[in-house]
């Protein structure tokens, strides 16, 4: 039985108490003022019942449903709930028919809100475009995924999106407080009581998800009389990771652990790095990204960062989970204290403006290769100079193409390792400014 299914069997209505707890009113309506606050577009167009077709893009539990019932209450329009989980285009059709019967012999529009939208492949999306386009219906549409990535930019072109943010920890004591003083919590726990630190644990605990607090207060309160901190956390016993693969919550984790270690701040790469493997992401993906960062953000600074993390590479394959976390770990600390220097990166950027430039320049004709008695007597390999017949080792005539003589490609900085190089350089007579 799961926390749906026991509030039914206590409620003779079967509506589960977060259900029986949703606001009735914008003004109860928690933790989204930036969206729907007063005076916001958003909070105008529904009060004034000048909606247009929208998308509400926020985590679970942000209320994202709760604000489209809403949206119910306040507007003179017929509203229509559908979920894109359980049905398709032949229901959409139905649904379209009888909101456009509803306008011809009513004179009422029709607000259809779809719930998961996401879940909607192109053709879906696209057979609600004409009827967005003609005024049929008005689309609320709730998503947890990323917009951009998820919904066609035709649908997106007739919605405006409004982001909804996970509910701050103050934001989820208040839900949480009003729950607890709501009619229904003292009809079905009269008795119920809770010690002070309760509800902020809960809120604590919940993630931002305001569906999640109310589920587990609802848990507590079937417990006992007494609600406190330990039955809070044994309700509570392990937090649901939010982290889809596939969607925005992968790139929003990813993204943050790169640049924690941009960030040389190793404890929050460890903390992103064990966010991911506990959510299930590969952590051959986890590596090759280290791979990448290594020479994209160290290189030269600490040569021994990508002998490290390719290091890490054939560890973890030897040894794989849980023990594989070793080497996972070494390398993101070890990636995060490095000095950072993203010369390989701008090096690769003016190589191909190089190229672009001149890409077909001709190659210095000391420079090609005399393989054929043709070829020696075009002069080529004529006034090479061999390296190592000279004191150091080294020449300092250019080997670029004549067109690109002078110009510096590689500009190493003075972090870490990279400082030699570019000394060495100098010395040379090929550091910035030297021709």
């Amino acid at each position: 039985m799961d926390l749906f299914e026991h509030a039914r069997a206590q409620d003779p209505n079967g509506k589960p108490f977060a259900e029986v707890v949703r606001p009735n009113l914008l003004a109860d309506f928690l933790g989204q003022d930036h969206t729907v606050g007063q005076g916001t577009i958003l909070r105008t167009a529904i009060e004034n019942d000048r909606l247009g077709s929208l998308v509400l893009w926020g985590p679970p539990g942000s209320g994202k449903t709760t604000l489209a019932r809403l949206v119910a209450r306040t507007t003179r329009s017929h509203f229509e709930p559908f979920s894109a989980v359980l049905g398709g285009v032949a229901e959409i059709r139905k649904i379209i028919k009888s909101a456009r019967d509803r306008r011809a012999y009513q004179g009422q529009g029709t607000i259809l809100f779809i719930d998961e939208i996401h879940r909607f492949n192109k053709a879906q999306q696209d057979a609600l475009l004409p009827h967005l386009e003609d005024g049929t219906v008005i689309l609320i549409g709730a998503t947890t995924e990323n917009p951009s990535f998820e919904l066609n930019h035709a649908l997106l072109s007739r919605a405006r999106v409004f982001v909804l943010k996970a509910l701050t920890e103050d934001a989820l004591s208040g839900v949480l407080a009003r729950a607890w003083q709501h009619p229904e919590r003292m009809a079905r726990w009269p008795d119920a009581q809770r010690t002070d630190d309760v509800l902020d644990l809960l809120a604590k605990l919940a993630d931002g998800d305001a569906r999640r607090a109310l589920n587990a207060l609802e848990t507590a309160l079937n417990q006992g009389k007494m609600i406190d901190s330990a039955l809070i956390q044994a309700v509570m016993d392990r937090k649901i990771l939010v982290y889809d693969r596939a969607g925005d919550q992968h790139y929003q984790v990813v993204s943050a652990f790169i640049k924690a270690m941009r960030a040389s701040d190793p404890d929050a790469a460890a903390y992103y790095l064990q966010r991911m493997v506990d959510a299930g992401e590969d952590p051959l993906f986890i590596l090759r990204r280290m791979v990448i960062f290594a020479s994209e953000d160290i290189g030269h600074a600490d040569p021994r960062a990508l002998v490290v993390a390719t290091a890490a590479v054939d560890s973890f394959r030897f040894i794989g989970l849980p023990e594989g976390m070793y080497p996972l770990m070494q390398a993101a600390t070890y990636l995060a204290c490095a000095p950072k220097s993203d010369t390989v990166k701008r090096t690769i950027g003016a190589a191909k403006a190089a190229v672009s430039d001149h890409g077909n320049a001709p190659v210095p004709t000391r420079y090609r290769n005399a393989a054929t008695g043709l070829q020696k007597e075009l002069g080529y390999g004529e006034g090479y100079q061999y390296p190592h017949h000279h004191q150091g080792h080294i020449v300092t005539e250019s080997a670029l193409p004549d067109v690109l003589a002078g110009r510096r490609l590689f500009e190493p900085t003075t972090q870490g390792e990279e400082a030699e190089l570019s000394e060495r350089l100098r010395l040379w007579g090929r550091g910035p400014g030297d021709a």
